[in-house]
């Protein structure tokens, strides 16, 4: 705000792209280092139990495990679209494309119940008598696969709920062509969101 001969200038909001960017790529670099504890104690186990962690990979359904690989990878897509949309002024287009992003996020989770359940109809869940009368190596494979991808579950379930919001803001003309930082930091979310199951499908699924 300035003051010049009586008169009172207010000058327009300064927002902080570049402060607000760099804020994002801390938060996931938080994240990263969270992820990337668990992959070393995936490692670290993998290394002990070499042979069980092989052959109780191999009872996971890797078809399942691959369509929700191509479903997360389609969702990076269309959340990348939203974002050139809303650069070239075409909000609505914008909001379309993370409706999809939110429905692929949704048929990812919907997959993944179904292959819970099918685990756990069977007694294969952490703590389970059918668990724990197998080998240690299995015990730890499945204590490890119900964690890795439960918290990736509930990461998605929160890339669901953020990407609701830009959806309105975007519908609402918050989010524009003049103003879409919140959007492509959402949009970084979400791409980290989907690399880490990029990693977690070969780790778990393919090693048998």
């Amino acid at each position: 705000m300035n003051t010049s001969g009586g008169e009172i200038t207010v000058h327009d909001k300064h927002v902080d792209y570049s402060g607000a960017k760099m804020g994002m790529w801390l938060f996931l670099f938080t994240e990263l280092i969270f992820f990337g504890g668990m992959f070393l104690l995936y490692a670290v186990y993998r290394s002990s139990f070499p042979e069980e962690f092989y052959s109780t990979s191999a009872e996971l359904h890797r078809t399942i495990g691959a369509v929700n690989t191509v479903v997360l990878i389609t969702s990076s897509l269309t959340m990348a679209c939203s974002i050139t949309a809303v650069k070239k002024g075409d909000t609505r287009l914008s909001a379309l494309f993370q409706l999809l992003t939110i429905l692929f996020a949704l048929t990812f989770l919907v997959v993944k119940y179904f292959e819970w359940e099918a685990k756990i109809g069977h007694g294969i869940y952490p703590g389970s008598e059918a668990l724990t009368a197998q080998g240690q190596g299995k015990i730890i494979f499945y204590s490890l696969y119900f964690v890795m991808t439960g918290i990736h579950g509930v990461h998605v379930l929160a890339g669901i709920a953020v990407i609701s919001v830009t959806m309105a803001m975007t519908l609402k003309n918050r989010i524009n062509k003049g103003d879409y930082i919140r959007l492509e930091n959402t949009g970084l979310y979400w791409h980290f969101v989907d690399i880490i199951w990029v990693y977690l499908f070969p780790l778990l699924y393919l090693i048998g």
